[in-house]
């Protein structure tokens, strides 16, 4: 699921991965957007909060910059953050902590501010509705690896395993995106680009029976998310050892 067509993160969601373990909240909380796919966590943010948005390449950091205009663009490697120490109070990685080099998470540590949090998230389809899994069972007809949902969340290990990191909290929040039989059936036509016609058209027959069997017209089908959610307080004994300056260049200092 890319950027652009990811659901957009529920406002209780993006509060509790804001907020403090301590249940507070900054009124102008100094956030690192991490990586293009944080394009959906930035642009939900409002003017209060002082944003840098940073990816590895400017295309990257475009697609940040299309969702939160008022952001500070930087381009950057996660393991080599150009910033000062202590320069956020919270780090936003969404869906893609298990793509992060090894280094990083000391680099975000190094970052964060005494009290700081590493906010993780990803958007994760929730396969055990009834018609979702008649869906899955059409397209795994075609593709038996269809539909698998290896979505990286296993990576989140990593955390409760991090000398830098410390109070691992973990919260789950309800999404459903509304899907018309239209886009259901682009979708499905988009993960078989190369599928034989005759095959093709007797699965789009089949998912369009589906829709129009399980939909409550003239209401869309819902598709079914789950937001996993995670926060991570930086440890400031274990985050010193890391305080050195990934390089010899002038760090950013916000």
């Amino acid at each position: 699921m890319s950027a652009s067509s990811q659901p957009a993160i529920p406002p209780t969601a993006l509060q509790w991965l804001l907020t403090a373990q301590d249940g507070s909240i900054k009124s102008a909380t100094r956030l690192l957007a991490l990586g293009r796919t944080a394009a959906p966590v930035a642009g939900a943010l409002d003017a209060n909060v002082r944003l840098v948005a940073c990816d590895t390449s400017r295309a990257g950091v475009r697609a940040l910059l299309h969702r939160a205009r008022h952001a500070l663009p930087v381009v950057a490697q996660p393991s080599q953050l150009p910033f000062a120490p202590g320069s956020f109070d919270v780090v936003a990685v969404h869906q893609s902590l298990h793509t992060l080099p090894e280094g990083s998470l000391a680099s975000i540590a190094r970052v964060l501010a005494p009290g700081g949090h590493l906010a993780v998230s990803y958007i994760v389809r929730d396969d055990s509705v009834p018609w979702v899994r008649r869906l899955g069972d059409l397209l795994r007809d075609v593709d038996p690896a269809a539909m698998a949902g290896a979505y990286g969340t296993d990576s989140v290990e990593r955390l409760t395993t991090s000398r830098f990191f410390t109070d691992v909290a973990e919260r789950r929040h309800r999404l459903w995106a509304p899907i018309s039989r239209v886009n259901l059936l682009d979708m499905v036509a988009r993960r078989f680009p190369d599928l034989d016609a005759d095959r093709l058209g007797q699965l789009m027959h089949a998912v369009g029976h589906l829709y129009e069997t399980s939909a409550r017209v003239p209401e869309p089908l819902l598709l079914p998310y789950q937001v996993s959610s995670w926060k991570a307080v930086v440890d400031p004994v274990e985050a010193a050892s890391a305080l050195d300056d990934p390089d010899p260049g002038l760090p950013i200092r916000l």
